[in-house]
């Protein structure tokens, strides 16, 4: 039996971590501040972002939400965010993606100052993170390194696999294993011989965004495994990119969906949103 990586109880010890530290930072005339906007009323973008403001209240810091109507224009949208840029009470800046079809996101990523880019999208941050002296890491991938450490798990000469390229996960998180000294494999949809690949992984992190997509006869005994995913199965039913059931008792640890890596995404956000307050005043 694999043990269980519990993000949830992970995510409020790093969350206490951050309420501590914005604590230290008010008493020194600083609150850190975020901003989220929101353009349209999506609903699952409304509860990422209910849940965002939520927990940096929680912290102690200061949270702030800029609704746009789903028909603002891009001058609208880069207008704001340029005003955002120049206030000294907001330290971080993140535009709740995906936007309306109509906006470029990958303008909107650029404008953000890299200073107050939290989500560490901004290209900037990006080749900080490829060379190893990044200030903000991708709040997913960070979230995944933080439960590998909390598990005990060390990265060094391991074999890991990651399942997933895109920009949020599947690259940073790929660096982020490489630079503790992983051997790396990147599998996508063009991977030929997937399973195989997979089984010979001692850290396989699945960000594919398919329900149950990674089966049993894709783990190696023991492995670690990590599940970015959070979809639906057939009834509807909460579930990650990893048949859990089936994997569970193959695996070394896994993490569960929910209350896996869900969680520590929200915490590494506050986090990086203390380093950047940090930054912004010299602390």
């Amino acid at each position: 039996m694999a043990n269980i990586i519990d993000g949830k109880a992970i995510a409020a010890v790093i969350r206490a971590e951050v309420a501590a530290e914005a604590a230290a930072l008010t008493v020194q005339g600083v609150t850190p501040g975020l901003a989220v906007i929101l353009v349209g009323e999506d609903p699952a973008s409304c509860t990422y972002v209910r849940n965002k403001q939520k927990a940096c209240l929680e912290a102690g810091l200061y949270a702030e939400q800029i609704n746009m109507p789903a028909t603002t224009t891009q001058e609208e949208l880069l207008a704001k965010v340029e005003e955002l840029n120049a206030r000294t009470d907001i330290h971080g800046i993140l535009c709740q993606l995906p936007l309306p079809r109509h906006l470029d996101d990958k303008a909107v990523i650029a404008a953000i100052s890299p200073d107050k880019d939290v989500d560490a999208f901004h290209a900037a941050n990006v080749g900080h993170i490829m060379i190893g002296d990044h200030r903000f890491l991708p709040c997913t991938p960070a979230g995944v390194m933080e439960l590998i450490h909390r598990a005990g798990v060390t990265v060094e000469g391991k074999e890991c696999v990651v399942i997933g390229r895109s920009n949020i996960v599947g690259k940073p998180m790929a660096m982020l294993l490489l630079h503790e000294n992983g051997t790396v494999t990147i599998c996508h949809s063009r991977t030929k011989g997937l399973a195989d690949i997979c089984r010979r992984a001692d850290i396989l992190v699945a960000a594919v965004g398919k329900p149950k997509f990674v089966t049993a006869d894709m783990v190696k005994p023991g492995a670690v495994v990590i599940d970015v995913g959070m979809d639906r199965d057939e009834n509807g039913k909460l579930c990650g990119d990893v048949d859990y059931a089936a994997v569970e008792p193959i695996a070394g640890a896994i993490t569960p969906v929910p209350g896996g890596v869900g969680p520590m995404t929200i915490a590494m956000l506050l986090k990086n949103t203390i380093t950047a307050a940090r930054m912004q005043n010299g602390l």
